[in-house]
């Protein structure tokens, strides 16, 4: 692979960097005094709105849709150094792009699977900013990294379905903009084939039935900025047979088209994470002496230092091969790459944002710094898509298979 970036993507690189600098970087202290002064915490901030507005302007928006005619055309190689940028502020920059999840992940399900009507309801609204959306999957009463323990009924009843169900930790769902649940559950619970008994639903927010019982948190935080995650309930939740998203028992699927490239977005954007952690540690060390001696001077600082732009590069040469694989040899081709990235890049951005913060000291676990937030973010990504020991298992039998 050629690891040059091409003319567009150093054109839209520049772009974004210039963006960062001049909207969203002081963007970030506006938000959270605008946050404060809402009648709900759920609320967007009017400058999330306002950096929308110019992203739209500037023609920095749906980056990460390869397909032309939804999104910007770009490969995944050419996304890549784009998403990490988005990174450095994860809260802002992908929301102000229209390229933050769940609502990314669940565009490009629709526009590979949905029927024409659902793409003309949802999908446009989606591209267009005007709505967001979630992706129920996780329930609290079963293991959900194993998607065939999934309980959630979908039951034909003449010309409609009926979804019955738990969900939780479903990102984006306190978000009042949330119109749109894509749900995951199963129409023939009985079926042979564990892989062919989940189907995929659009239930919307407003159907009668379902219920947004609370906010969950992650390490003490609620995450307004990207709609919380919410515990949903549906209760014989009744909705049109044609809003099924392509046939039944093609939900595990879809379900798996859908996180290969989550998963790769996930760690594009980790990397930006890492690189303002680093940024913030080598501030802190230039302005803060202790023992006599400032802590750019102190031997354990140059080797954090040190350390975190090795493994940085390192997750970034391997992060865009997976990019390069899948533009080249599809989803499927880059499987075991897209694994490795997502078991190496959460635990390795987890421990640089954990000695930033203990650079930083009390300020590290602080709200003065968005270390502490940035570290529940990355440790929750140890979790998000599949827990890194369901892909340390798929990634060990490929390669076990070799010798036997």
């Amino acid at each position: 692979m050629d690891f040059a970036y091409d003319a567009r993507t150093e054109e839209l690189r520049g772009k974004l960097l210039a963006f960062m600098d001049d909207f969203v970087y002081p963007a970030e202290p506006v938000a959270d005094e605008q946050r404060e002064q809402l009648a709900s915490p759920w609320d967007t901030p009017q400058v999330v709105e306002d950096l929308k507005a110019e992203a739209r302007r500037q023609g920095l928006w749906n980056l990460f849709l390869p397909d032309a005619e939804y999104g910007a055309g770009l490969t995944n190689l050419q996304y890549a150094p784009l998403a990490e940028i988005t990174g450095r502020s994860p809260h802002l920059a992908p929301t102000a792009l229209n390229c933050a999840a769940p609502d990314t992940g669940n565009m490009e399900l629709l526009a590979q699977f949905a029927s024409d009507e659902q793409k003309k309801q949802w999908l446009e609204p989606l591209l267009s900013g005007e709505i967001r959306s979630a992706f129920a999957m996780t329930e609290p009463e079963v293991a959900s990294s194993d998607a065939t323990n999934i309980e959630t009924r979908i039951e034909r009843d003449g010309d409609e379905y009926v979804v019955t169900g738990r969900k939780w930790y479903i990102s984006g769902a306190m978000n009042p903009d949330c119109k749109i649940f894509i749900v995951m559950g199963k129409t023939d619970p009985d079926g042979a084939d564990v892989r062919r008994q989940q189907s995929m639903i659009l239930v919307p927010r407003d159907t009668p039935g379902v219920e947004i019982r609370r906010a969950m948190r992650v390490y003490g935080y609620e995450d307004h900025y990207h709609g919380g995650h919410a515990e949903v309930v549906f209760d014989g939740a009744r909705v049109p047979a044609s809003a099924l998203i392509g046939e039944e028992g093609g939900g595990f699927a879809i379900a798996q088209a859908r996180l290969g490239p989550g998963r790769i977005h996930h760690c594009m954007r980790l990397i930006g994470m890492a690189e303002r952690a680093i940024e913030l540690m080598c501030r802190r060390a230039v302005s803060r002496e202790a023992f006599g001696k400032p802590l750019a001077q102190q031997g354990v600082v140059h080797n954090w230092i040190a350390d975190a732009r090795v493994t940085v590069e390192q997750l970034r040469l391997l992060v865009l091969k997976t990019a390069w694989l899948m533009d080249t040899v599809g989803n499927r081709g880059a499987h075991a790459e897209i694994q490795a990235i997502k078991i190496a890049t959460p635990r390795a951005v987890v421990d640089i944002i954990d000695k930033a913060v203990q650079l930083h000291g009390a300020g590290g676990v602080s709200q003065d710094f968005p270390l502490a937030e940035l570290w529940a973010a990355a440790r929750t990504l140890k979790l998000a898509d599949g827990p890194d020991e369901v892909h340390q298992r798929s990634l060990a039998r490929r390669e076990l298979k070799k010798y036997v």
